[in-house]
C-alpha cells in the first residue's frame, strides 16, 4: 500500500473564498490578511502579527526590524532547517551554532549561556518539530539586551505552561508552507507583544515603505511615501491569507487527530531499535513531524526499505554545520549530539487523516527492518582482510 508523507486537507470549497478576492480591488495585501492577522492576534494573545510571504522572508524583515547585521551574532541550534542560520546570514550577522538536549532536541540553554559574547544581539531557539522551548527559563540566561527570535515554523498550535509562541519571546515566527499544520501552500507571519518592533516590522515587510497600497488611498486621497529604512518584499497577498481562517478555527481539533497518530506510532515501536524526541512535562506539541532515529548506520537502509513499499518518508533535518555551506568555512565545533541526530534521523507519515490502515503499513515495514538493525556487525578476522594497495 503506497502512504503518502503529507496530504493536505484543503477542500474544494477554498476556491469560493479565493473567488471572493478575485471579485474584490485588492489581490495582494488587503483587507482579508488584515482580518487573518487580527485572529493570529487572538489565536497567540498578543497585539501584534504580520503576515509574510513564508517564514525565511518574515526572519529577514524581523532582523531589519530588530537593526541586526553586519559586525552581530546570533545564536541558533545546529539541528534546525539551515532557513534557521541562512537569514541571519542574509543580513550580514554571523550565525553562532549551540548543540541541542540530548532527550527532546531542543536548544541546549547552558550552551546558550555560554556563547554569548558582547557581540551577541539575537538568539533563535526552535521550537523544532512542535515542541516549545521553555522560553522563561531561556530568557533568565540572557542579558536583557538579547532578543528572542522564536522560530515557530513547526509550532502554531504548541504550548509550554499554557504560554503560546510569541507571548515570552520579542518575536514568534511562524510558517504557512505546503506541508504545515495551518498552510496557504507558501505564507508566514510574525506576531510580537513588543509595538516597537511592530511598527518597524510594517515597513521592513514591504521595502522600507513609510505606506502600502492599501494605506496609500485610504479616504480615497492619495498620500505619499516614503523610505525610512532597509526592507524586503515580504508580504503575503490577500489570495492566498484567505486560505488560512477556517484553518484556525479547526486547528486544536487537528491537533487532536495528531496526538492521536504520534501515540499509535509510539506503542507500535516502544520495543524496537528507533528513538524519538522526548515530550517534556508542561509542553503540548504541535506535533508537525513524527520523526524518528535509526541507530547503527542504517537510516538510509531504512529510507530505501519505505521507498520501496511507496512510502513516503524524509530527512527532517541534517545537522546545519555539517552542510556543505557551513562545513566549508572550518571554523565550527563539533557538536555531537546534532550530528549524531542528523545522521540517523528521517521523518514518518503524519498528517490528520492519516488513515489506520496506511499507518499500519508504515509501521509493519520500520519492524521488518530491526532484524538488520539488531544483527551486529561480522569482524573479518584480519588474516582473511585483502588489503588495497596504496594508490601512488
Amino acid at each position: 500500500m503506497a502512504v503518502p508523507f503529507y496530504r493536505h486537507a484543503l477542500s474544494p470549497a477554498c476556491s469560493e473564498r479565493v473567488a471572493g478576492v478575485l471579485a474584490s480591488p485588492f489581490l495582494t495585501s488587503g483587507p482579508q490578511g488584515a482580518r487573518v492577522e487580527a485572529r493570529l492576534q487572538a489565536f497567540f494573545g498578543v497585539p501584534h502579527a504580520k503576515l509574510t510571504s513564508s517564514w525565511t522572508q518574515g526572519a529577514v524583515a524581523t532582523l531589519l526590524a530588530l537593526g541586526i547585521g553586519p559586525g552581530d551574532e546570533v545564536i541558533v541550534p545546529a539541528m534546525t532547517f539551515a532557513a534557521t542560520a541562512n537569514v541571519v546570514r542574509l543580513v550580514g550577522a554571523a550565525p553562532v551554532f549551540v548543540d541541542v538536549d540530548p532527550a527532546t532536541l531542543l536548544i541546549d540553554r547552558r550552551q546558550v549561556a555560554a556563547a554569548v559574547t558582547p557581540r551577541t544581539r539575537a538568539v533563535i531557539p526552535v521550537h523544532l518539530y512542535g515542541q516549545m522551548v521553555d522560553i522563561l527559563a531561556l530568557r533568565r540566561l540572557l542579558p536583557p539586551a538579547v532578543r528572542i527570535i522564536e522560530d515557530a515554523a513547526h509550532c502554531f498550535e504548541g504550548r509550554r505552561d499554557g504560554r503560546r509562541p510569541g507571548q515570552d519571546g520579542d518575536a514568534a515566527i511562524f510558517s504557512f508552507y505546503a506541508t504545515k499544520n495551518v498552510t496557504c501552500g507558501e505564507g508566514g507571519a510574525v506576531v510580537t507583544t513588543d509595538p516597537d518592533l511592530a511598527a518597524a516590522l510594517v515597513q521592513t515587510v514591504l521595502h522600507g515603505m513609510s505606506a502600502g497600497a492599501a494605506q496609500r488611498f485610504q479616504g480615497g486621497t492619495y498620500r505619499h511615501w516614503d523610505i525610512a529604512r532597509l526592507g524586503t518584499k515580504a508580504n503575503l497577498p490577500d489570495l492566498l491569507a484567505v486560505l488560512l481562517e477556517p484553518q484556525i478555527d479547526g486547528i486544536e481539533a487537528q491537533l487532536v487527530r495528531r496526538e492521536r497518530l504520534c501515540a499509535r506510532y509510539e506503542a507500535a515501536l516502544a520495543d524496537t531499535p528507533f528513538t524519538w524526541p522526548v515530550i517534556e512535562a508542561g509542553a503540548v506539541s504541535a506535533r508537525h513531524l513524527f520523526p524518528i532515529h535509526v541507530p547503527g548506520g542504517r537510516r538510509d537502509a531504512v529510507l530505501q526499505a519505505l521507498g520501496r513499499a511507496g512510502i513516503g518518508a524524509t530527512v527532517n533535518y541534517r545537522s546545519v554545520p555539517s552542510l556543505t555551506l557551513y562545513a566549508a568555512s572550518g571554523t565550527i565545533p563539533d557538536l555531537p549530539v546534532s550530528r549524531r541526530w542528523g545522521e540517523g534521523t528521517l521523518s514518518l507519515p503524519l498528517f490528520p487523516d492519516l488513515r489506520d490502515e496506511e499507518q499500519d503499513e508504515v509501521i509493519a515495514v520500520l519492524r521488518a527492518q530491526i532484524p538488520a538493525i539488531e544483527a551486529p556487525a561480522i569482524e573479518v578476522p584480519a588474516a582473511l582482510r585483502r588489503e588495497e594497495p596504496a594508490l601512488v
